[in-house]
């Protein structure tokens, strides 16, 4: 009779472990569609701020380019102007480019991965 419940007792360990194995993967297969979602969502809202904001940057750069060239009375000195401010400021955004971008990305996707 011992050897009896010795293995009930075997058997409901199998099936108990079996569970617990099946529970976690179902876990942690949602809980990486959520990180999946949660990083999509986040790229796609950034991409589509980015769009927008290049169109508006394209057309106030050409108007910001006509009015100084205008005012030199060489539309070709307002464009070189305007690019020369692009060329500045990519130098200055490629120096400081680390602590600005990798810094916020790495902590946004900190908070998404382990808080939970």
């Amino acid at each position: 009779m011992a050897f009896e419940e010795i293995k009930e007792d075997l058997d409901q360990i199998q099936e108990n472990t079996k569970s617990l194995i099946d529970s976690n993967i179902a876990y942690y297969k949602l809980w990486g569609f959520k990180v999946l979602m949660q990083s999509t969502t986040m790229i796609f809202k950034f991409l589509l701020v980015a769009v927008f904001l290049l169109f508006f940057l394209l057309f106030a750069s050409v108007a910001l380019a006509l009015v100084i060239g205008k005012a030199l009375d060489s539309y070709w000195y307002g464009f070189l102007i305007v690019a020369g401010g692009y060329l500045v400021l990519t130098l200055l955004v490629a120096l400081i480019r680390p602590q600005i971008v990798e810094g916020r990305i790495l902590r946004r996707f900190s908070e998404i991965f382990f808080n939970d």
